[in-house]
């Protein structure tokens, strides 16, 4: 593939020289120095929680043989916090650097879930790490061999056009759900319901409101740097909130029968308060990996078919993630692609094999990035902002967990806005796409998932061509995606059948 860039003209001023402008092409991009670095800080931002909330995710799960990731006989999560900001730090600047392109990367939230619930359950923890660095190995090979950019190329343009306004429609989602904004009700028809019982209580609702009220304020002014401004600005009302109210966490404690004692009207994830310890490291889940050692404890069939689980996801939520930045961006060609594709995609499948490598899940590309594009990030300089902001976080990720969700997560609500704006660029009245891309949207927020609605778009686009006559017209690219995704979808009782 030929790699291009969208070229601009930057209305700040003239080109700025030396070594970061040749190697970036900033001006011709459009963009300058303070955007670049006001966009990687702004998707640290938005990132941060990562260092918290995969520990959470990860570390309170016991292997099959009642061991907690790390090796040891009760949690690790210092080391699992270290190593996430580690692996994140060293391939989001690998990814500006080599790709030259505004995109961090970080341990996938859903890859972890499943490697600790559905993986790590039925084997030890090095055993299911090693699993994930054989699907990154066979993720690198299937770049490097051309086939996933392949795959990527022969998606209809108007398709990924759909992938990125459903990922707008899911971060937004996500911020709501992070802030508590929206919340499962646990009972009853309606499946989620605004706040607790149909009404916003507590404060840390309020400090979401006022922050996306904040966000969307600057936004409309024009406010350089409005999305870091508005985050920094919540966290210290934040801090001020629990000074006063002593809000407290979600989850206060455990009762007698072992099930959580939730605070509904808490602070969601971490409490804004200055941590006891502001530097602490431990690195002890890197190299914590056995390569083949699944093979054994469960038998071939079972780990190639955990090994395709993971690869599908991972192997199509980065495809969508780089368009959806790209397009907010405008960084794509005339057939949707992304400069530097082929690098992107290698260094995406370098950090899935590196997180297993260190002990802490596949690492992938994050959506999240597009907050620092709402900033003007257009380069990969952004991208090393950010990953020396997570190797800043390995030292001292007390520090980062100070930020709660209430106040950085209303730049994915208003990102979410920006993405959604690219629907009118999909031709409704054509039913061979409009149907595809409506399932691929919606599909997206309502199952949590940006693998199952690229995967409902593929299948409904080769299902509708064929039930029209229409053959013909379908690239085989996309015949032997949406036959994987048929696998994927029914992986259950396809590992029933065979194990």
């Amino acid at each position: 593939m030929t790699e291009t860039s969208q070229v601009t003209t930057d209305p700040d001023g003239p080109a700025p020289g030396g070594s970061l402008e040749r190697w970036f092409r900033i001006h011709e991009r459009g963009s300058t120095l303070g955007r670049e670095v006001r966009g990687g800080v702004a998707t640290f931002f938005t990132m941060a929680y990562i260092v918290v909330l995969n520990p959470l995710i990860l570390g309170f799960v016991q292997d099959a043989d009642g061991r907690f990731l790390g090796g040891g006989d009760a949690p690790n999560l210092p080391a699992i916090a270290a190593g996430t900001a580690l692996v994140a730090g060293v391939l989001t600047i690998l990814m500006g650097v080599v790709a030259n392109y505004p995109l961090a990367l970080a341990t996938g939230l859903g890859l972890n879930a499943f490697v600790a619930y559905a993986v790590a359950s039925r084997m030890t923890w090095a055993d299911a790490m090693g699993l994930v660095v054989l699907e990154g190995l066979v993720i690198l090979v299937l770049v490097l061999t051309g086939f996933r950019q392949a795959v990527f190329n022969a998606v209809p343009a108007q398709l990924k056009v759909a992938i990125s306004v459903g990922i707008g429609l899911f971060i937004a989602l996500i911020g709501l759900v992070d802030a508590g904004f929206v919340r499962r009700t646990g009972a009853g028809p309606v499946p989620v319901e605004l706040g607790v019982g149909g009404q916003l209580q507590g404060w840390p609702s309020l400090v979401f409101a006022l922050g996306l009220v904040l966000v969307v304020a600057l936004w409309v002014r024009r406010v350089k740097g409005a999305i870091v401004i508005s985050i920094l600005t919540m966290t210290v009302v934040a801090f001020v909130v629990e000074a006063i109210a002593h809000v407290g966490p979600t989850v206060t404690g455990v009762d007698a029968e072992g099930n959580n004692v939730v605070n509904p009207t808490g602070w969601n994830l971490n409490v804004p308060a200055w941590p006891d310890q502001i530097a602490s490291v431990s690195f002890g889940t890197l190299g914590e990996f056995s390569l083949l050692g699944s093979f054994t404890r469960v038998g071939v069939v079972a780990a190639v078919l955990l090994v395709f689980t993971l690869m599908l996801a991972d192997f199509f939520d980065t495809m969508g993630t780089m368009t959806a930045i790209g397009a907010e961006a405008g960084l794509l060609d005339e057939q949707g692609n992304p400069p530097n594709t082929r690098r992107i995609l290698v260094v995406d499948s370098v950090a899935a094999a590196a997180g297993g490598a260190a002990g802490v899940s596949s690492n992938t590309s994050y959506i999240e990035s597009a907050s620092g594009v709402g900033e003007g990030a257009r380069t990969g300089l952004a991208s090393v902002v950010t990953g020396v902001l997570f190797l800043v976080a390995t030292l001292f990720a007390p520090l980062v967990q100070v930020i709660p969700n209430e106040a950085a997560v209303p730049a994915l609500v208003l990102v979410g806005f920006l993405m959604m704006q690219q629907v009118t660029d999909i031709a409704w009245d054509d039913l061979e796409i409009a149907i595809p891309a409506f399932l691929t949207i919606i599909l997206m927020p309502f199952t949590y998932s940006i693998t199952v609605g690229i995967g409902a778009g593929f299948v409904a686009y080769v299902l509708i061509k064929l039930v029209r006559g229409k053959a013909a017209d379908i690239h085989p690219m996309m015949w032997g995606t949406a036959a994987m995704f048929l696998v994927y979808f029914f992986i259950e009782p396809i590992t029933e059948l065979f194990t």
